[in-house]
């Protein structure tokens, strides 16, 4: 297989090639994070100790991932994209046979084991947009990510299906589930042999090799990229996390929730086909500042009322702003660093943005059970605190508009 230098010009060709097997990989093995993250909870309800404690898998699926990223970046970077996916996929499919025999013991810290090496899958995931934007011409780069992040639709369509007729394939509920994730990453594995990315050239010393971590986090357009993708990504999980105890507590039935967070994954990706022309077309700053006002739209919505309809209008828009300000930070990124930097820059933004995700994951349960007196009160809570998160990316895209552009 021929392979590209980091000097030679962008085939798009080649990336649409890249591109294809990337949603792939995002539709199918991307399907077991959605089955997982809708069995988490219950699963976690069923085996722990304390019941507080039961969303607590869901949050180690997330610490994995932000622990993972830095390492399995730097693996990217001198071994190549391929063969940090297939240890994401091994990874994803250790933790699926950890996480049956927690289940099938009833064991919840070896559970908790398996959650947490579950993550290193969706670390390895998460940089499937940065792959697909590897081998694109400048023109073609956002689309690439728009598109790999669409396969996430496919993902979030299958995977709840899934779930219903593995659930109870066996006496211990859930088991199954976690046998499919097991096939679905060992399958999976065969389609990273389709990619044609070329390695990276190995980072030299000085200036040639690029600059360091420090060095990057003082580039106006790093920094806000990062704050951007880690707001977005952050207050979508928040209040996402929250929001099934919300509409059950206010008094409409599981499979109304089931709804809720169906049409709010459904807007997290369908968005995702028109997303890069937007960006080509009026600008990444102007597309992710829409995004950062459509999350304040869906808090407002959220704000003002617990009619089953607000729920759906201010979860839509929450997936739809997450989608604009996430995409948009990461095109943002991708065209700030060399490729000699990307293992240091991807793998640091991504520890951040999944650190920030995992406190937010912990807190939204806090703010909704332990900030008043009932459910309106928690719910009102959780969507209070988009607040400041929203006005610290705006100022930062703000700061970044206006900040003078260095002369040519």
């Amino acid at each position: 297989m021929t392979m590209l230098t980091d000097t030679a010009p962008m085939d798009d060709a080649r990336a649409k090639r890249n591109v294809a097997v990337l949603v792939a990989a995002q539709a199918f093995l991307g399907s077991q994070i959605t089955m997982i993250f809708v069995i988490g909870g219950l699963a976690g309800q069923m085996l722990t100790p304390h019941p507080c404690l039961a969303t607590l898998p869901i949050s180690l699926i997330v610490f994995g991932s932000m622990t993972t990223a830095p390492w399995l970046s730097t693996v990217m970077q001198r071994y190549g994209r391929r063969t940090g996916f297939v240890i994401g996929a091994l990874g994803g499919a250790l933790g699926s046979v950890i996480g049956a025999v927690g289940l099938a013991t009833g064991n919840f810290w070896i559970f908790l084991l398996g959650s947490f090496l579950t993550g290193s899958y969706m670390s390895a995931q998460g940089f499937y947009r940065f792959a697909a934007a590897d081998t694109a011409s400048e023109g073609f780069r956002p689309k690439a990510i728009s598109y790999v992040m669409a396969g996430g639709l496919i993902s979030a369509l299958i995977g709840p299906q899934l779930v219903k007729v593995t659930t109870d394939l066996f006496v211990v509920p859930f088991l199954g589930t976690y046998l499919v994730a097991l096939a679905i990453n060992l399958i999976g594995i065969g389609l990273f042999f389709f990619l044609d990315i070329p390695k990276p050239a190995a980072a030299k010393k000085g200036p040639e090799g690029g600059r360091t971590r420090r060095q990057m986090l003082r580039d106006p357009v790093i920094v806000t990229a990062i704050i951007c993708a880690m707001v977005a990504y952050a207050l979508m999980n928040l209040v996402m996390t929250s929001t099934p105890l919300a509409v059950v507590g206010c008094g409409f039935t599981t499979g109304n929730a089931a709804d809720v967070v169906s049409l709010h994954v459904i807007a997290m990706f369908a968005p995702s086909f028109f997303t890069g022309h937007l960006i080509n077309r009026f600008g990444v700053e102007r597309v992710v500042a829409a995004g950062l006002l459509i999350l304040g739209a869906g808090g407002a919505v959220a704000l003002s009322g617990v009619a089953l309809g607000n729920f759906f209008i201010a979860l839509a828009l929450l997936g739809v702003g997450w989608n604009f300000g996430f995409i948009g930070a990461t095109t943002m990124l991708a065209s700030a660093h060399s490729a000699e930097e990307r293992g240091r820059i991807q793998g640091l933004n991504d520890a951040i943005v999944f650190g920030c995700v995992t406190v937010a994951s912990l807190a939204s349960g806090g703010l909704m059970n332990c900030s008043g007196g009932d459910v309106v009160a928690g719910w009102t809570a959780v969507n209070l605190a988009m607040a400041p998160l929203l006005a610290l990316a705006g100022g930062a895209l703000i700061w970044l508009v206006l900040k003078p552009k260095p002369a040519i």
